[in-house]
């Protein structure tokens, strides 16, 4: 049943994800509103808990001298993934693309869609830096936003729009105890991505020859006429605009005339 194909569709997906925030600056200004710095924040995928970890690494300043990690900040993970039932479509619904010859068609089955869930979270240790950060992303969510993603990699015409919804956005600031202590602030920022998987390509032949029998509706047995259809030329390409040639033969017993698939109504039993 299982064969193996991959077409590295999650972690095409967490890269287009950490696309989305790579850019991010933080601009730093004296009194005068002047700009005397100018940070880019940095991204890497990875677990809060194990960032925050880090952070308070240093929670003495007086006594403790290691190096802690360096704000402000930004990470992301994967949450969730969930199946999402109200965008199946029939899985009779697959489409086709010219294979490797002209003779042979590549089948695409039915994608499978899901719901992955992404929290990105921003760490820093003012407000003002933070509220930067959270400014510059929020404004492209309204409350969705959409992308352009190639889900194969042999195959870069294919293309398929990925929106990606903001769900939700919380706030933390865990400054408690003596002024020496390290102070943290933390947005979240949740999002949800809907993607679609895709089983395996599946190579088929092109269908280059129709027959249809004809037969009398009253009597099964009488065979009226057989009707051959074949491309025009025989050797045309399977992607290509062409006519077809038709072959009637009527060397059955019982032939009436026939024209289209349409019996005179002389040969009709009354």
């Amino acid at each position: 049943m299982f064969t193996h194909f991959y077409h590295q569709k999650l972690r095409k997906s967490v890269a287009v994800f950490g696309t989305l925030f790579n850019n991010i600056y933080v601009l730093r200004q004296n009194s005068s509103n002047q700009v005397i710095s100018q940070v880019k924040v940095p991204l890497s995928y990875g677990p809060k808990r194990k960032f925050l970890e880090r952070i308070r690494q240093n929670t003495d300043l007086d006594n403790d001298t290691k190096v802690a990690i360096k704000l402000p900040r930004m990470s992301f993970e994967i949450t969730s993934i969930q199946y999402d039932a109200s965008r199946q479509l029939q899985k009779v619904n697959n489409y086709t693309q010219r294979g490797t010859s002209a003779n042979t068609r590549n089948k695409f089955n039915t994608f499978v869609p899901y719901n992955i869930g992404f929290q990105l979270s921003i760490y820093a240790k003012n407000q003002d830096d933070s509220l930067q950060i959270v400014e510059q992303i929020l404004p492209y969510f309204n409350p969705q936003y959409t992308l352009t993603m190639k889900p194969f990699a042999d195959h870069p015409s294919i293309k398929e729009d990925v929106p990606i919804a903001l769900v939700g956005v919380d706030f933390s600031d865990d400054y408690e105890g003596a002024l020496e202590q390290r102070r943290t602030i933390i947005y979240t920022l949740s999002f949800d991505m809907r993607i679609n998987f895709y089983g395996p390509i599946s190579e088929t032949g092109v269908i280059t020859r129709a027959i249809a029998d004809v037969f009398d509706t009253g009597n099964t047995d009488k065979q009226f006429t057989r009707v051959t259809t074949t491309p025009n030329p025989a050797n045309i390409l399977a992607d290509s605009d062409f006519g077809f040639n038709y072959v009637i033969d009527e060397t059955f017993p019982y032939q009436p005339y026939v024209f289209f698939g349409f019996v005179e109504e002389d040969y009709f039993e009354t």
